[in-house]
């Protein structure tokens, strides 16, 4: 029977993302593809090795896996799944060998054509497009079915078997490569919560200790500085030198546990509506000076003006760390670029250098408290600029080669102000 077989097929198809899932419980979904692409390469395989023989041709569900290797796993491992169902196809032999290898190299275009983009769509519209797929091989497979009959004589205008078998197969077909699509989102959305759950606990641990240590440096910093300032009145002239200097370092030490308390949780204590255009241009004027000290050209571009509703200084204060660490990554001679643009739903700045740039294990570590690619930087200062975006509901990302810089992409929520006529 066509359907037992089928159902079959369906769960040597689902067999791989289960068996993925329990095997690679505490790692990443494309921590192992390579695994989960062996493992559809052999699914391939083996839906060619039990098919339902009909009309001369063999029924199987072997585009399934063909599609998800290609759409989930990549080219490389598409293509050995590919390669794996034409050995299965030979093996299998019959007089309609050729049709079938047309079959299957036709049915792979489709995944093909689509795997290049198929990251950019989010996860219900990579399921509904992984959907959309199942139809290609199915249109593909009954041309080659038609187109045989007719060239071997065979009359199936009163064959009502065949069309039953043709329904059947569409309606198993697409729903078995849906359910793969859709097991394979919940793996990927289980993955990723479980990092996220992980990173949650480590920030939420290292912000009660932050606050702690905060609250009980401060205040004695904020004496001893009142004092100080007490004393620089004075007249003796000897306490009179060193007090600037003093008094500088303990403005830089309240600085670092300001930015520790930032960390811990930003304080918002003015929230208004923010013209950002405004923020970005004053940042970028304030930070020419050390631009021109590090003989780079900083370059500002603002393309529209919306306003977010947020604390002003919390704002510049992220845009400032993120800015400067730009210029102090870019060598004599280099750029960094800022740009302000509206993409339709959100205002988005980008920061973009083309300084000594990070590897991927760098950039996989960048917003991690204590980490700094700087030789004396603590890494306070990013980790407090991703926290601000973050409470801002914003996104913060980072891109980088290396040799050819860093790219820091902002996107943060606007707010629409209705201007007096």
């Amino acid at each position: 029977m066509l359907v037992e077989k089928l159902l079959l097929h369906v769960l040597i198809i689902l067999s791989p993302i289960l068996i993925y899932s329990i095997i690679y419980e505490n790692h990443g979904y494309k921590d192992k593809i390579y695994l989960f692409g062996m493992f559809q390469a052999v699914a391939g395989f083996l839906c060619m090795a039990f098919p339902y023989p009909a009309y001369g041709l063999f029924w199987d569900l072997r585009y399934i896996p063909l599609a998800i290797a290609f759409l989930y796993c990549g080219f490389g491992w598409g293509m050995l799944t590919f390669l794996s169902i034409l050995l299965a196809r030979l093996m299998l032999g019959g007089d309609a060998i050729l049709f079938g290898m047309v079959s299957v190299t036709l049915s792979s275009l489709g995944a093909l054509a689509l795997s290049r983009w198929f990251w950019r769509f989010k996860p219900k519209q990579r399921i509904i497009l992984t959907a959309a797929i199942g139809f290609w091989p199915a249109l593909v497979q009954f041309c080659i079915l038609f187109t045989y009959l007719i060239l071997n004589n065979v009359s199936f205008k009163r064959d009502y078997r065949l069309f039953g078998l043709i329904l059947v197969f569409i309606l198993i077909e697409l729903v078995a490569i849906t359910l793969a699509a859709k097991l394979n989102e919940i793996l990927i959305e289980k993955k990723l919560l479980q990092r996220e759950i992980q990173r949650a606990e480590k920030l939420n641990t290292l912000s009660e200790m932050a606050a702690s240590i905060a609250h009980e440096v401060r205040n004695p910093l904020t004496v001893v500085k009142g004092f100080l300032q007490l004393m620089q009145q004075n007249k003796d002239k000897q306490s009179g030198e060193y007090l600037p200097l003093v008094l500088s370092e303990l403005g830089r030490a309240e600085g670092i546990i300001n930015d520790y308390l930032n960390f811990a949780k930003p304080q918002f204590d003015k929230v208004e509506v923010v013209n950002l255009k405004e923020s970005v241009s004053d940042v970028v004027t304030l930070l020419e000076p050390l631009a021109l000290k590090q003989n780079v050209k900083l370059k500002g571009e603002i393309l529209v003006e919306p306003f977010l509703h947020t604390d002003k200084n919390q704002l510049k204060q992220a845009l400032i760390n993120l800015i400067k660490n730009a210029i102090e990554a870019t060598e004599s001679g280099g750029y960094v670029h800022t740009k302000l643009y509206d993409d339709g739903y959100k205002a988005v700045i980008t920061i973009q250098d083309n300084g000594k740039g990070m590897t991927k294990e760098q950039l996989s570590r960048i917003g991690t408290l204590f980490y700094s690619t700087k030789e004396k930087g603590t890494g306070v200062g990013t980790t407090v600029s991703v926290r601000i975006i973050e409470a801002m509901n914003g996104t913060i990302t980072f891109s980088s080669k290396i040799n050819e810089g860093t790219k820091v992409t902002i996107k943060l929520p606007k707010v629409e102000i209705v201007k007096p006529k």
